[in-house]
């Protein structure tokens, strides 16, 4: 059985998405988790000790596709799930081709989808 603690970042400007977020993944004594409402603070304070990124696409401080540019830049290799309510196809490659690992719908169908996810995204 693996015991590593993963830490995971969760950057929304929606409380009430975080909080979801939050309270599923807690469950798990697997994950140690941060979270930001501003993309700009995301930036700063993630680094290299951060496994996952759960990253809104849509905030009123920064694009997402351009907080994930500024992400990955700093943190080479690092895992990024994108997430957001509506998008297009065009958006989709875009996040994909700036490093995104997934990408999920908002309203989430299932919490227990979201921790199969973010569990392939770790075991890749």
């Amino acid at each position: 059985m693996n015991d590593k603690i993963y830490n995971i970042a969760i950057v929304d400007d929606t409380r009430e998405i975080i909080d979801m977020l939050q309270k599923s993944l807690s469950r798990s004594k697997k994950y140690n988790i941060s979270t930001y409402s501003n993309p700009l603070t995301a930036i700063d304070n993630i680094d290299s000790k951060i496994d996952v990124v759960f990253l809104d696409i849509v905030m009123p401080q920064m694009d997402g596709l351009e907080a994930l540019d500024k992400i990955v830049k700093k943190n080479p290799g690092i895992k990024v799930i994108m997430m957001t309510a509506s998008s297009t196809l065009d958006r989709v490659l875009k996040a994909h081709k700036n490093g995104a690992t997934h990408y999920i719908m908002k309203p989430f169908s299932s919490m227990e989808n979201i921790e199969k996810k973010l569990e392939t995204v770790l075991s890749a």
